[in-house]
């Protein structure tokens, strides 16, 4: 039994109704088939859904379920210290789980749709200046395979922007080193085709050797997996989560770095050297372009020379504007 039908099915135990179950249980299945969202996606809304489970009661049926006690279960969450963004996160979830509801047939009205969410300040995502990403890519001399690997890890995820769990999903037949491209498989199993630069293909190209040596000694050689550990299977995400920690601490930066930094990096620096947003939000795979502007921020001192540079009036303010022999 997997892992949420085992959850689902303790909620009997705990005294939740038979309905309740298998309308949770049919919106988990609805999630995976028709929206082919992530295992994690699916656990948080199961998760999200179990909390106000246990906060209006279990035996409570859904269609009974009012507006009031979902304002009081947000509430409740604020005063325990939980943050506005999480709050809203999770009023998402219910008023996703309430809107399949209602194009079942279930529920004649969504109790969660006149719910405003908590505003929430939009932070800016955190990023490396051009300095210090070279800094983290240029892992100095390489001493052999686990090297070899990290400086391949480390210019792949500045140079193309990849997730974390795209970058450990990679197969061997995912990547082309000429043309200089990978083929992922992103959120909502959407695929897309990412370039990416001559730095990292030598990065890859210097690897490459070294995995298939070890793995010919550990008699590996069918293993599909492009970033594999010392034990020849595949590299998992948090181990290349750990290998940025490290890196992070060798060079010395005071601000944290973690895989997520080098694809707000890659896209902001694209953006700063003139890309344009659909280009940058093709290689990212955002659905929305506002997702985009999100992470593609300026700082204010090169947005400034960008408009001194492009706006035909901003030119002449950088200096003094003579008309008529007379200053202005």
């Amino acid at each position: 039994m997997c892992g949420i039908e085992k959850n689902l099915t303790s909620f009997l135990v705990l005294g939740q109704s038979v309905v309740m179950v298998n309308e949770i249980k049919t919106f988990m299945d609805f999630l995976k088939v028709e929206r082919n969202a992530s295992p994690n996606t699916i656990l948080a809304y199961r998760r999200d859904l179990e909390e106000l489970s246990r906060f209006i009661g279990y035996g409570k049926n859904p269609i009974s379920i009012t507006a009031k006690e979902i304002r009081a279960w947000l509430a409740s969450m604020l005063k325990r210290g939980a943050s506005r963004s999480t709050v809203a996160r999770k009023l998402a979830s219910i008023r996703s789980f309430f809107r399949f509801l209602l194009r079942q047939g279930i529920v004649k009205k969504s109790p969660a749709d006149g719910i405003r969410a908590p505003q929430t300040k939009k932070n800016l995502p955190a990023y490396l200046s051009v300095d210090e990403a070279f800094s983290m890519v240029e892992t100095g001399e390489d001493k052999g395979f686990q090297d070899l690997r990290n400086r391949a890890i480390l210019e792949l995820l500045y140079s193309s922007g990849i997730r974390v769990g795209e970058l450990s999903g990679l197969d061997v037949s995912s990547v082309s080193l000429s043309p200089e491209m990978v083929r992922v498989r992103g959120k909502g199993n959407k695929e897309r085709v990412i370039p990416f630069g001559s730095k990292a293909a030598k990065a890859l190209n210097a690897y490459l050797p070294f995995r298939d040596a070890l793995l010919e000694r550990l008699h590996c050689k069918d293993e599909k997996a492009f970033f594999v550990n010392r034990r020849g299977t595949r590299l998992s995400p948090r181990s290349v989560e750990r290998l940025v920690a490290r890196r992070r601490l060798e060079v010395g930066l005071n601000s944290p770095v973690t895989p997520h930094t080098f694809r707000h990096s890659m896209a902001t620096h694209l953006l700063e050297s003139g890309a344009g947003l659909r280009p940058i939000q093709e290689m990212l795979g955002h659905v929305s372009l506002a997702t985009t502007q999100l992470y593609t921020h300026l700082d204010l001192s090169h947005l400034a020379e960008v408009y001194d540079n492009a706006h035909p009036r901003a030119k002449k303010a950088k200096g003094k504007i003579k008309k008529n022999n007379v200053e202005c």
